[in-house]
This record gives structure tokens, sequence and C-alpha cells, in this order.
């Protein structure tokens, strides 16, 4: 039985069943070609129809055992080619009509018009004033897809910004999305203190496990995002390299840098929702323990390495956590 090599018949004979697909023996010199790579999902539904031809072809006992219904398995039956392996691949789901462009030539020039005349003017406002222009109706989609065609905006270059801004917070992992497991290190969230001391500004940031409690704080004189870099690497040696997940807020010192590092330790980055404290629970009251327990009771100081090395300090320091 030839399973590993899909053989088409040339002058062959039929030599038998392979798994789910025939193959035959080739006349000499016959060459092969490798099967085609299946999705996770595609090998299932192979599984489905071996376990079918070797119990009897019962499929009713094959749905029981594979848990689907047999709707769900008569369907696939219909599309399942033995010859060709891809026939089990999950079709696309995009609609065969799209939507397209339904705006006439005459109503895209006279919404320019209006737009132009109204620069400052928003598209619910534009289509009252279309209908009393011209005497027809028009939907606000149609003024707003004639906006965006033509940058027919008052800032083209603010509204451009904003729009890039959008685009990239689209692709951004926020922290509703991660399941959470209770284990050590499965994640870790991180802030940043910000202090006025002796007329200089200096930046803490703080890290905590959500399971263990473990916390870790240092201060730097900068904001970027170098040093937030150097606080991630600090705190990957601290855990000994456990750490599964981040969850940070959308502060600018973790980007650009801080980024490059979680991804060269390959730890997952969550982000925290705008303006929504909640999301980060432990580490806003890990920063508040530190305020109350360490900053106000006289250890505050500009000097960087003099601050970092009293919250080292004792074994179990507030700022340390049991490290």
């Amino acid at each position: 039985m030839i399973s590993s090599k899909r053989l088409h018949r040339r002058d062959g004979k039929r030599y038998g069943t392979a798994m789910t697909y025939h193959t035959f023996l080739p006349s000499a010199g016959l060459l092969t070609r490798p099967l085609p790579v299946l999705s996770k999902s595609a090998r299932m539904r192979l599984q489905w129809f071996d376990w079918y031809r070797t119990h009897g072809e019962n499929a009713s006992l094959t749905c029981r055992h594979f848990g689907i219904s047999r709707e769900t398995f008569y369907e696939w039956q219909r599309r399942y080619d033995p010859y060709r392996l891809a026939s089990l691949e999950a079709r696309s789901r995009r609609p065969t009509h799209t939507r397209h462009w339904e705006i006439s030539r005459i109503e895209e020039f006279r919404i320019l018009h209006l737009r132009r005349s109204h620069l400052r003017w928003g598209k619910m406002k534009l289509m009252v004033l279309y209908g009393q222009e011209y005497g027809v109706p028009i939907s606000s989609w149609k003024i707003q897809r004639v906006i965006e065609k033509y940058a027919l905006y008052f800032h083209p270059s603010k509204t451009a910004k904003l729009r890039q801004k959008r685009k990239l917070n689209q692709g951004k992992k926020r922290i509703t999305e991660l399941r959470k497991e209770q284990r050590t290190g499965f994640l870790v969230a991180l802030d940043t203190i910000v202090r006025y001391w002796a007329g200089t500004k200096r930046y803490i940031l703080t890290g905590i496990d959500t399971h263990s409690k473990i916390a870790f704080a240092r201060m730097y004189s900068g904001h970027g995002s170098g040093n937030a870099a150097d606080f991630l690497r600090r705190l990957h040696y601290l855990f000994n390299g456990k750490i599964e997940n981040l969850q940070t807020d959308n502060g600018s010192e973790f980007a650009r840098h801080f980024a490059e590092a979680a991804q060269a330790l390959r730890l997952p980055h969550y982000l925290s929702r705008p303006k929504t404290p909640t999301d980060n629970p432990f580490d806003e009251r890990f920063n508040r323990t530190l305020d109350e327990e360490f900053i106000q009771m006289g250890n505050m100081t500009s000097d960087c390495e003099a601050f970092n090395r009293k919250c080292r300090g004792p074994r179990y320091s507030p700022c340390s956590g049991p490290i």
C-alpha cells in the first residue's frame, strides 16, 4: 500500500486503496509528486472518512465518534474527492455579490459642489442640504464615500494622522482578548509612575506578576522606550525567563525599543484599553503600595542609583517583593 505519494494512472493497473484515496502501480519511469499540505481542519475531515471506511461505512457511528452532525458529514462526503485531497479544505465564505460603487456621476458632482462650498459641514448636514438644493433624498453613506474618495477634509494632514492612528490601533492586542490562567509568570503587568523631586522629573517603572504578586520597581531619569526595554530585560531575568505574557498601557515608553525587546524574548504584548485603569488593577495597587510604604517614608530622591539601591534593599522590600 502506497500512502506517501500520489500517483496518476498512466498505463498502470489498479493496485488497491491507501487510506481514503486510491493509488495505482505505475509503470517504470513514472515520476511521483508529494501529497498536498493540508490544514488542520482538512486533516481532521480526512480522519472522518478514514474511520468511516474502516468501520463498515457506518455514518451514524462515525458522527457519534467524532461528535459531528449527520448533515455536516454528508455535506463533506459530497465534496470529498479521494483523488484530490484539497477538496477537504474549507471554501471561501466571501459573498458572491459584493457591494460596489452605487453613486451616479451626477450625484457625485453635486456632493463635490456642496462639500467644497461647506468644507466644515458634516455629512448629516450635507444630506439635508442636498435634499433642499436638488429636491431628491440621498443617504449620508454616499456623501461619506465621496468625501473619503477625494479626501475633502478641512485639515487633511490632521485627518490623515488620525486615520493612521486608528489603523494602527486595530492591530493591537487588548488585554480583554487574553484568557487568564492562574499560574506564576503567565501574565506580568507593567506601568510607569512619574514623580517630581528637587526640580527634577523621574520615572519609576513597575512590574508585577498578577498571580504570585512578585513585584519589581526601578527608577530612570528618562521616559524613552530604551529604558523600558532595559526594565523588561531585568524583569525577565528576575523571573528566570518564565514570563508568558506582558500587559502595559498605551504609553510611548512601551513602544519601539520595548516592543523590539518583547519580540526578541518572544513575549506576547497585550495593551490595556485607553482610559481604563481597571484593566490593570494589580499594578495600579502595587503603585499605591510603593508610594505609601516606600516613597512617602523618606526614600524619595532624584538620584536614580541611590533610589534603586534602597528599593532593592531587604529581601522582602515592598518594591521588590519576595525575591
